[in-house]
């Protein structure tokens, strides 16, 4: 479970994040393509979805280790790798922004997220801890 729980933590930090944008902060440099120090109520809503997206990849990131039983096996492998994804666009949309903050530092988050989203949905989290231990 370890994957899982770094990418809850960093979906939190996220949210957290989106959440101070949605509420006014002047931190739009780092977001949304930059252009904006404070976003306009259009960004404002589109942070809040980043919100409700993170809870359901949290969601879905906990469900194939066997944290939580919320959707059929299936659902959450295919749904993983659907994660894996959009961080894998996303490492690619925040490396086009031009934004120099939005750049230097989303970028590197989104390939955290995706490589810790690749890692589950190869089942590396479903592994024994006994198979670790020698």
């Amino acid at each position: 479970m370890p994957f899982a729980v770094a990418l809850t933590v960093l979906l939190v930090l996220l949210g957290a994040f989106q959440l101070a944008l949605a509420a006014g902060a002047p931190l739009g440099h780092f977001a949304w393509g930059g252009q904006h120090r404070v976003l306009p109520t259009r960004l404002r809503v589109g942070s809040v979805v980043s919100i409700l997206i993170y809870a359901v990849i949290v969601l879905i990131a906990w469900s194939p280790v066997g944290a939580i039983g919320l959707f059929p096996r299936v659902v959450s492998e295919v749904g993983m790798w659907v994660v894996f994804g959009y961080f894998a666009l996303g490492i690619v949309m925040n490396a086009l922004s031009r934004s120099r903050p939005e750049r230097f530092t989303m970028t590197p988050v989104c390939v955290v997220l995706a490589v810790l989203s690749f890692f589950i949905a190869m089942g590396f989290d479903d592994i024994e801890m006994e198979t670790l231990t020698l």
